[in-house]
């Protein structure tokens, strides 16, 4: 293996790793921050960022809220605290009702509000005979999740449609998010032993990584599909900069979408991609290791950040070192330490007031001439910024089973 692949830049290979004290350290912080904000939020779920540093407090309504039921769940992981199970089973029965009244379920990201919630909850309790019933529940509303994702599948090009109506010619796309969306289908087929939620899974990863990989290993955010036909017609952007630059928090997507899509079907050809997407982002990345929040930025460029970016992509470089071999394992591990000191460094609030977030820095939709995003969420906290940061800091710390 080409060492090299992955690290071109001296300062790169120079960079400090994070530690075992200093990973235990960091967790501990976050730990404290879930309490104090489990306080502040109630039965209220935090808003997908903050703003001014602090998360207005809403219903359960966006896409982002399985991330704060993660986060009670891996708070709940570490120190068996019952308060943390207590509200993280309060969030999996509004999950229930979510499903049940069809709150904002009109789109493609029920894995990212189910499997850190629902499924999350499944794996850490089912055995425990005193929760059989609140097991139960998480099974059925995930498997409810899975079902309203099985019913964006377009037959014609085999994608989930991300977004508007099923079928509706000007949203007949897919996006590079939803491969974290996939691992909701594997476990649905799991248990219940249905293969067609598997695959459906395969199809949809198999569309995607032949159209958002571009042949230097940057990816698209978005790609269309013709309805009648179901043909490849464009890749674009949807909060990048621009449809041909790179946005960092897709290109990290990518890292960890590609490597659960190893995970699952050991094809090479998935870690070709992950090997090119994985050296592309760390290619692009500032001096500092924290990425600007699109890579057409670079040092000095006064541009927004989004740590968040830098978090996912820990997370899908963790998870691909349990399947390489000792030697690429050894360097993914490396390279996630180096992410994670930057982070901890940089972007850890370790002592923020009620509301506030864990990792600073984020940004979730920044406005450009050519994307036209609503602008939301520059240089504040954002809540997936927040979870995929702890399951990082997890991931150093032990054999951890993901919710994935």
């Amino acid at each position: 293996m080409d060492k090299e692949l992955y690290v071109r830049k001296n300062w790169l290979s120079a960079a400090p790793e994070l530690n075992d004290r200093e990973a235990e350290e960091a967790f501990a912080v976050c730990v404290e921050t879930v309490k104090r904000n489990m306080a502040y939020f109630g039965r209220s779920f935090p808003a997908a960022a903050s703003v001014d540093g602090i998360y207005p407090k809403t219903a359960n309504d966006d896409w982002t809220d399985g991330f704060w039921t993660g986060e009670l769940w891996l708070s709940y992981e570490e120190t068996k605290d019952p308060a943390f199970k207590r509200e993280a089973l309060a969030s999996v029965a509004d999950f229930e009702r979510r499903m049940k009244e069809r709150v904002v379920v009109d789109h493609h990201d029920m894995g990212f509000l189910f499997s850190p919630s629902c499924v999350a909850a499944w794996r850490l309790l089912k055995g425990e005979e005193a929760e059989e019933a609140a097991v139960s529940q998480a099974r059925r509303t995930a498997l409810a999740a899975a079902d309203n994702l099985m019913g964006r599948f377009q037959e014609k090009g085999g994608f989930f449609q991300a977004w508007g109506t099923v079928g509706d010619p000007k949203e007949y796309r897919l996006i590079i998010d939803c491969l974290l969306n996939m691992p909701l289908l594997f476990w649905a087929s799991e248990v219940t032993g249905n293969p067609v939620y598997r695959e459906k899974a395969k199809r949809h990863i198999r569309t995607a990584m032949a159209c958002v990989v571009r042949e230097d290993y940057s990816t698209y955010h978005t790609y269309y599909f013709d309805p009648e036909t179901g043909a490849p017609v464009k890749g674009i952007t949807q909060q990048g900069n621009r449809n041909g630059s790179i946005w960092a928090r897709g290109q990290a997507w990518g890292i960890y979408g590609t490597t659960l899509s190893y995970g699952y079907f050991h094809d090479p050809e998935y870690e070709r991609l992950f090997d090119g997407v994985t050296a592309c982002f760390m290619e692009h990345l500032p001096s500092d290791l924290i990425p600007y929040w699109d890579f057409d930025f670079h040092d000095g460029s006064g541009e927004p950040r989004d740590s968040s970016a830098a978090a996912i992509a820990a997370c899908g470089l963790l998870e691909m070192a349990r399947c390489a071999d000792q030697e690429k394992a050894e360097l993914l591990t490396s390279m996630a330490a180096k992410l994670m000191k930057a982070l901890t460094d940089r972007c850890l609030l370790r002592e923020g007031a009620p509301g506030a977030g864990i990792l600073l820095h984020g940004t979730y939709a920044k406005r450009s001439e050519e994307n036209g995003v609503h602008e939301s969420g520059v240089d504040e906290c954002n809540l997936w910024g927040d979870y995929f940061y702890m399951e990082a800091l997890m991931r150093m710390r032990k054999d951890w089973e993901r919710y994935w």
